[in-house]
């Protein structure tokens, strides 16, 4: 009964497809027309061989429907089009096929039972072409994320890359390319969230563990507050911006930053921006260093009670930064001035001539402020 109407139905499905479906008003011809004639024709191939054997399932005719899906993706069409013309299908061939089996003499329960079996078929070949879709999109947002963690590699090579090799690898992703730029750190897991809260034009992958953002014209207007409303709550360190042959630099004190404020060596409250911190960050990321320094120069106040210490300490870290004048050491203390120049008495008996050698002084104020926290 359905197989000698497969013909007619497949030849109005074919005519009436382009006069309901927008996306489809266009002749038949070449390449599309034989891919929709196949779907058409496989469609209806399909349904009669399980309407024959209901437990043949039809996995090898799947790929045609997944193809249909990805077929709109590469034209640059939403699946819209193409559901449309499912249903155009369903509905033809829903029309042909009961008005063939009433003909035949088949009661109305057999014939509702066809139009459920139809409608669930044409869902069941859309689905395949949302999932063909899916796949489509997927595996571009995938060679679009490879193409663009290529670029940031390329762009934190050292030494720089050729201007030729890196303008080629800039035009597969349609990255302008920017007169300055700055890295952006942050942890894995944070990355894609941070990505999606900045403009489009940033650049961001996973290297090496660590999530890693290229923010073109870092300086530029209203883009440091873009940073700071994209970093809301999320720990991440920004490199200073330059060149882009210094961005390698950038990322480095960018990562240096965010692994002091993973530490809790130093805090922020937004983006914590290396070129504002780097005394903070040069005792963090040399601490065995800083350590031998300490013990060095902080050695003739081993002797004292815990509390005598850290009170010469104070005094020492108050005299290196207020040039030793004792006045201004007294408001840095909160204490009185007679007590500042007893405190500083005191200290000169402890470090002798280091309080006047300028070189000792210096890593006087390293060793104190690496005991201060920074």
């Amino acid at each position: 009964m359905i197989e000698p109407k497969l013909g007619a139905v497949t030849a109005e499905i074919m005519a009436t497809i382009p006069r309901e479906v927008p996306g489809y008003a266009r002749p038949f011809e070449g390449s599309f027309g034989r891919g929709v004639e196949m779907g058409v024709t496989e469609a209806l191939r399909q349904f009669v061989a399980l309407i024959r054997d209901p437990d043949s399932g039809r996995e090898p005719g799947r790929d045609v429907y997944v193809g249909l899906g990805r077929g709109e993706l590469r034209q640059g069409r939403t699946l819209d089009a193409l559901q449309s013309a499912y249903r155009v299908g369903a509905r033809v061939a829903w029309r042909q096929l009961a008005e063939a089996a009433r003909r035949a003499g088949f009661d109305s329960g057999v014939i509702s039972k066809l139009a459920e079996s139809i409608f669930v078929y044409i869902e069941e070949l859309s689905a395949d072409s949302v999932e063909g879709y899916s796949q489509e999109l997927s595996e571009r947002e995938g060679e679009r994320q490879r193409r663009r963690r290529e670029l940031i590699t390329l762009l934190l090579r050292d030494p720089p890359p050729a201007q030729a090799e890196f303008r080629a690898a800039a035009e597969t992703v349609g990255w302008k390319t920017p007169r300055t730029a700055a890295a952006l750190a942050c942890r894995e897991s944070d990355l894609g969230r941070l990505a999606r809260r900045l403009p489009p034009d940033v650049l961001a992958a996973v290297i090496r563990g660590v999530g890693c953002v290229v923010i073109g014209d870092p300086q530029g207007p209203g883009r440091a507050l873009q940073v700071d409303e994209a970093v809301d709550r999320i720990p991440a360190a920004l490199g200073p911006a330059g060149e882009l042959d210094e961005l390698t630099g950038s990322w480095a004190l960018a990562r240096a930053a965010l692994r002091a404020l993973e530490a809790g060596a130093v805090d922020a409250a937004g983006p914590l921006r290396a070129e504002e911190r780097l005394p903070e960050l040069l005792l963090h990321e040399n601490p065995a260093l800083v350590e031998r320094l300490a013990t060095r120069r902080l050695a003739p106040f081993e002797p004292l009670t815990p509390k005598a210490r850290r009170r010469m300490e104070e005094t020492a870290l108050a005299y290196v930064q207020r040039q030793g004048n004792a006045t201004a050491m007294a408001a840095a203390l909160d204490i009185h001035p007679q007590t500042a120049r007893y405190r500083l008495a005191r200290l000169r008996e402890l470090l002798g001539t280091d309080l006047d050698d300028p070189d000792a002084r210096f890593e006087l104020e390293l060793a104190l402020r690496s005991r201060d926290g920074g």
